[in-house]
């Protein structure tokens, strides 16, 4: 019997550092410089609800409207982290995605995906350690019909897209770009 409670406990460590180790590789830690409540650097959770005024912090500035926003807008070229709505509208995710196309109120934009979708077609690899310095290897970028999102969507900019990737994705007749 007590090398049966000896197993029992060996196996019960090792499931408990399998998931420590674990939580520990996939654990997610805040961008440089992003001091916003819940702000994730890979998007795993969506930022927590913003604390009601008065709450162990001062009152905020007013925010800009997205019309007046100007630089910190997404621009075509450019890779956002934002909230893409899947495809059979179920919901949606907090994902990095490619601006094709951007006005006052939203962009057309590419879904980015960590994936591997090396053996699709509507699927090219896109280099992600220039801004996404955490990944572990690169990303592969939807060709398939773009995603409308809104201005509100929008939660991050993480960098400009490689410049031979942009020709060949603006070359896409099928694409709408600028």
């Amino acid at each position: 019997m007590p090398e049966a409670l000896l197993w029992a406990v060996a196996i019960l460590l090792a499931v408990a550092a399998g998931w420590a180790w674990n939580s520990w590789r996939h654990r997610v830690t805040n961008r440089p410089g992003d001091t916003r409540p819940g702000a994730t650097a890979r998007g795993g959770r969506r930022p927590a609800p913003p604390r009601p005024r008065g709450a162990d912090r001062p009152a905020a500035k007013p925010r800009a409207r997205d019309s007046d926003r100007g630089a910190g807008a997404p621009k075509p070229g450019e890779i956002w982290w934002a909230d893409v709505p899947y495809a059979d509208g179920s919901g949606s995710k907090v994902r990095p995605c490619l601006v094709l196309r951007a006005d006052p109120r939203g962009a057309d934009v590419l879904k980015i995906t960590s994936q591997d979708k090396s053996d699709r077609d509507d699927h090219v690899r896109i280099p992600t350690r220039d801004w996404d310095p955490g990944a572990e290897h690169d990303s592969y970028l939807s060709l398939t019909e773009p995603t409308r999102i809104s201005s509100a969507a929008f939660a991050d900019h993480a960098g400009r897209c490689d410049a031979d990737l942009w020709r060949r994705v603006r070359a896409l007749h099928h694409l709408p770009t600028r």
